[in-house]
């Protein structure tokens, strides 16, 4: 399985999630950022960042964050961006007990802005 690149609203690509244990998300810098727990996006501190859901990773109030590119849904999406290289990938950093998922939110058909989700 390849990798999969998260865009964000501009169609810029943003992070990436690795295929080697298919859960770690990488900025393209290398720097490991935030995990998948089930449908769930965490922050190695353990916050709860967001959903993952059709492709699409909504923020805890429903809001369309990043979209791949097999994402279903959700609102129209922008010409997706060239991936930059990937850096080298930093050393995970030890999750923290993870906290409590809010209820999942009614997704929305709009965008947030990305700059601070990670």
């Amino acid at each position: 399985m390849a990798d999969i690149i998260f865009y964000n609203r501009l169609g810029k690509p943003t992070a990436w999630l690795s295929d080697r244990d298919d859960e770690t998300i990488y900025l393209f810098n290398g720097k490991a950022v935030a995990y998948l727990y089930n449908d769930s996006v965490y922050s190695f501190r353990g916050e709860h960042l967001g959903f993952y859901l059709n492709g699409w990773i909504y923020d805890n109030n429903g809001y369309c964050v990043f979209f791949t590119k097999d994402s279903l849904g959700g609102p129209v999406k922008p010409v997706k961006g060239v991936c930059p290289v990937k850096g080298v990938m930093s050393i995970k950093p030890v999750k923290s007990a993870r906290r409590v998922p809010p209820v999942k939110p009614v997704k929305r058909l709009s965008w947030i802005d990305s700059s601070d989700f990670f």
